[in-house]
């Protein structure tokens, strides 16, 4: 009897192949990650030099002059049609939580941080775009934002 091993293939195709499958799922593992990250552990602070927004890929600062306080409002997206998100333009579109850059309903540029379409603070800001967010207290964020940017 004589045996005949298979002839030795080219490792390269494989590994390529291997390669071109796993950094897609790589990247979706990171981009998912980073959403639950900052799904959780986003937060929103609001001092004298005005709202800083941590905790992911989309977060900044917006200083106070920016803001305009005196028009910001709690709303619900549910009811209030013009203001909903209808296009994700640059952000994070998953169920129970929209974070990153929207066009709403009414042509505007948004930065979203929402969790609970129910209990949104909208605030229009001097630099052409809102911000809109979840806040754990929304009256009392709300209130945070007019004292240091009271003018509409």
């Amino acid at each position: 009897m004589q045996v005949f091993p298979i002839a030795p293939a080219n490792l390269r195709s494989f590994l390529l192949l291997l390669l071109l499958i796993l950094i897609p799922l790589i990247l979706l593992a990171i981009v998912l990650g980073s959403s639950f990250i900052g799904m959780r552990y986003t937060r929103f602070e609001v001092s004298n030099s005005g709202l800083r927004l941590a905790g992911d890929l989309y977060g900044r600062t917006i200083p106070a002059a920016d803001l305009r306080g005196g028009s910001a409002s709690l709303i619900d997206l549910k009811e209030t049609s013009e203001l909903q998100p209808t296009r994700r333009t640059f952000g994070t579109g998953l169920p129970g939580y929209q974070a990153g850059w929207f066009r709403l309903r009414n042509g505007e540029k948004a930065l979203l941080y929402v969790t609970d379409p129910t209990r949104v603070v909208y605030v229009p800001t001097r630099a052409d775009y809102a911000v809109m967010l979840s806040p754990q207290n929304p009256e009392e964020f709300l209130n945070a934002i007019r004292a240091i940017a009271p003018a509409p």
